[in-house]
């Protein structure tokens, strides 16, 4: 099993940062979206 972990991440390693980078993105989004009713 840690042998295929290993592996999936060499293979997605090239992707890995702009998947963290769209997570990171949607967590901004849906705090500023929870956030815009205090605003107003």
């Amino acid at each position: 099993m840690i042998d295929q972990v290993k592996t999936a991440l060499t293979r997605q390693a090239g992707t890995l940062w702009q998947d963290a980078l769209g997570a990171a993105s949607l967590v901004v989004i849906l705090v500023s979206a929870l956030h815009l009713p205090a605003i107003m």
